[in-house]
């Protein structure tokens, strides 16, 4: 996969009140994910295949590029996007960063849409969607 940084990456960075390992079961197991963003079927070994349900934009194909057991996931998400997950032990909690990368401005998405209009849409979405993975881990 190419990806082209035309289009900065979503970048979301929260503190969350929970030690590294109780966080990366919710960013490295389908239940996990699936409890503060789409169901899947996602199994955290790089190479494995799997789908997101993305509801009214139906199934999404994505594929396990890397496992660092508790400090790094990514995946592909799609054909265009990679979705990273950062962890750091920080005093009992962890910083969290999402990275969703491979916006390219010449490019529109699948469904036709200028990547630039979706980065801002799905930038906005990550910052509740990081809020409510730092609500589910922490309750």
């Amino acid at each position: 996969m190419s990806i082209q940084e035309n289009v900065a990456e979503v970048r979301k960075t929260i503190m969350i009140d929970a030690p590294i390992e109780k966080v990366w079961g919710f960013v490295a197991t389908a239940e996990g994910i699936g409890a503060w963003f789409m169901p899947n079927d996602m199994q955290p070994i790089e190479g494995k295949e799997f789908i997101l349900q993305a509801g009214p934009w139906g199934n999404s194909a994505c594929k396990v590029v890397e496992v660092n057991s508790p400090n790094r996931l990514s995946f592909e998400w799609g054909a265009e996007w990679l979705i990273t997950f950062e962890l750091a032990e920080q005093d009992g909690q962890t910083e969290l960063t999402l990275i969703h990368a491979g916006w390219d401005e010449d490019k529109q998405t699948e469904f036709g849409e200028p990547h630039a209009e979706v980065r801002s849409r799905m930038s906005s979405g990550w910052d509740g969607l990081v809020a409510k993975l730092k609500t589910v881990v922490e309750a």
